[in-house]
């Protein structure tokens, strides 16, 4: 997915392309190997590409009608910021009406899910609030809310994002539980931003087309909704989408920054750290013999800050209880997670018998498939190997990841790049989209009618 800028040919032959104003004022633009097109310079390599440039430039003029106010924005921020109110709409809007609708199904919600509403009840009367809460929402919520000048008692989860809500907590009068959604959405915004970037740079930098189908297809991945609960994977994926971009951009030492708080965010975050190394690689022709070394380390030495970010949380659980390994012991313990090996928790699922969980492994088989198909090009290894990191690792927690192995592939963005990627073929895009949007709802419905153990 990964390719260099190639300057069009016959590009500097265009009529008239030197008496356009400010033209001339733009040196090499199309010659800088590493940076992104601008939107407006896609848009005229579009119109001069023909049709389907036309095409192209057609939907960016009608974006440019429907929406005078967000097109004062900078790119992207205006299409960013339109497409996250409006799927937040959209998914609020249809939650509380299938809510309501279930209200009146005889043994809902299901017996043992009514101690969770009675806990979305407690954090919001209404339900499009407190519907973005679910089971780990509120263990985020006791950790936000834990004394800090006292032993601390739970090493069951990373502490970035609560201690994210931390301080926003008391802006907001005090409600955690608003804090930890704020963090969530915010993140998300991020989120896309990034996936606009990075998608439209993996796709050559093509326009901004590309940018926006990266955007959409990455919500449209069958959990995608999660990204707007009060739960992890907006952060996380936002984290990862930013370490990749800054990697792709060569600003390493960002990518160090920003990978010490991914680990801190996910466990499996430490070990991003692979795949950002097979970028810094890639960015040396793959060439890694010993006379490589110092300048790889030279510019590479950043990426140590990426499990620093993991060991930064086992100091903490060795200074509060004296374990360094306290949070795989309350693993063990607490969820009955051993490491194991993933292919095994696979075949375990696909012939067990259970056909619930059967269906969950055989998604994370055909992102697996994707990924694999769509990404095996070998500038496009380190995001396969993130891919496979990122899904086999929740694998290798055993039978317990089943309840929650759609929100883990959540994790897999290049999965979403693929599809758009894909989706540029004639007549695809629509049926695609439809597929996975029908998809994404079905689950969502599972979601708000109680039954979250097939997602989280």
């Amino acid at each position: 997915m990964v390719e260099e800028r190639r300057v069009e040919p016959g590009g500097a032959a265009e009529p008239n392309r030197a008496a356009e104003p400010n033209r001339a004022a733009e040196p090499n633009r199309a010659a800088e190997p590493n940076r992104v097109v601008e939107p407006d310079l896609a848009a005229e390599r579009d119109r001069a590409a023909g049709p389907s440039g036309g095409a192209r430039s057609g939907r960016t003029r009608w974006w440019s009608r429907r929406a005078p106010v967000v097109r004062r924005l900078p790119e992207p921020w205006g299409f960013v910021l339109a497409v996250f109110a409006g799927s937040k709409l959209v998914l609020s809007l249809l939650g509380v009406l299938v809510l309501a609708a279930w209200d009146g199904v005889p043994g809902a919600p299901p017996p043992d899910e009514t101690g969770m509403r009675a806990q979305q009840d407690a954090i919001s009367s209404h339900r499009w609030f407190s519907l973005w809460f679910a089971w780990d929402s509120f263990l985020y919520e006791h950790l936000a809310r834990l004394p800090l000048d006292r032993p601390w008692p739970d090493f069951g989860f990373p502490l970035l994002y609560p201690f994210l809500a931390r301080p926003l907590a008391p802006l907001l009068g005090g409600h955690t539980a608003w804090a930890l959604l704020l963090v969530s959405n915010v993140a998300l915004v991020l989120q896309l931003y990034y996936a606009y970037r990075l998608g439209g740079r993996l796709f050559g930098g093509a326009g901004p087309d590309d940018g926006r189908r990266a955007v959409r297809y990455l919500l449209l991945l069958p959990t995608a909704f999660l990204f707007q609960a009060a739960l992890t994977e907006s952060l996380f994926v936002c984290l990862a989408l930013a370490a990749f971009w800054y990697a792709e951009r060569g600003r390493w030492l960002l990518v160090g920054v920003v990978g010490y708080f991914l680990a801190m965010s996910r466990s499996v975050g430490f070990l991003v750290v692979v795949p950002l190394a097979l970028v810094l690689l890639r960015e040396h022709g793959w060439r890694a013999g010993p006379r490589r070394w110092p300048r790889l380390l030279r510019k590479g030495w950043p990426l140590v800050l990426v499990p620093a970010g993991w060991l930064t949380f086992m100091a903490f659980c060795r200074w509060q209880s004296g374990d360094w390994f306290a949070y795989q012991h309350t693993q063990e313990t607490g969820w009955g997670i051993r490491l194991q090996n993933p292919l095994a928790t696979v075949a375990s699922a696909l012939f067990g018998g259970n056909s619930v969980n059967a269906l969950r492994v055989w998604i994370a088989v055909a992102m697996l498939a994707v990924a694999v198909v769509g990404l095996r090009r070998r500038a496009d290894w380190p995001y396969l190997v993130y891919t496979i990191v990122v899904v086999l690792v929740p694998l290798s927690m055993g039978p317990p990841v089943y309840k929650s192995l759609l929100r883990y592939l959540l994790a897999a963005f290049p999965v979403a790049f693929v599809l758009a990627r894909w989706a540029r073929r004639p007549g695809l895009d629509g049926w695609l989209t439809a597929a996975l949007a029908l998809l994404q709802g079905a689950l969502f419905a599972v979601w708000l009618t109680y039954w979250t153990h097939l997602i989280i």
